[in-house]
């Protein structure tokens, strides 16, 4: 076999290999946005909480889990 058919069967795998890779991260990706977005359309919706609050708490989720394993000092 010459060595030049070796580095192009070897450069397919690599390249199927990295192509189904990004597929996954892209199908888990894709999955979590989706997820995302149901979960703070449901805020809205349900509990009319809008965006502003929700990214005011992420804002503020170290510090509340600094004070619940640490306590308020």
């Amino acid at each position: 076999m010459p060595i030049e058919l070796i580095i192009l069967l070897a450069s397919i795998l690599i390249t199927w290999l990295v192509f189904t890779w990004l597929i996954k991260v892209l199908k888990a990706s894709i999955g979590t946005a989706i997820a995302v977005a149901v979960v703070i359309l449901v805020l809205q919706i349900v509990f009319g909480i809008n965006n502003q609050e929700i990214w005011q708490q992420i804002l503020n989720l170290p510090q509340t889990l600094l004070d619940l394993f640490f306590g308020d000092k």
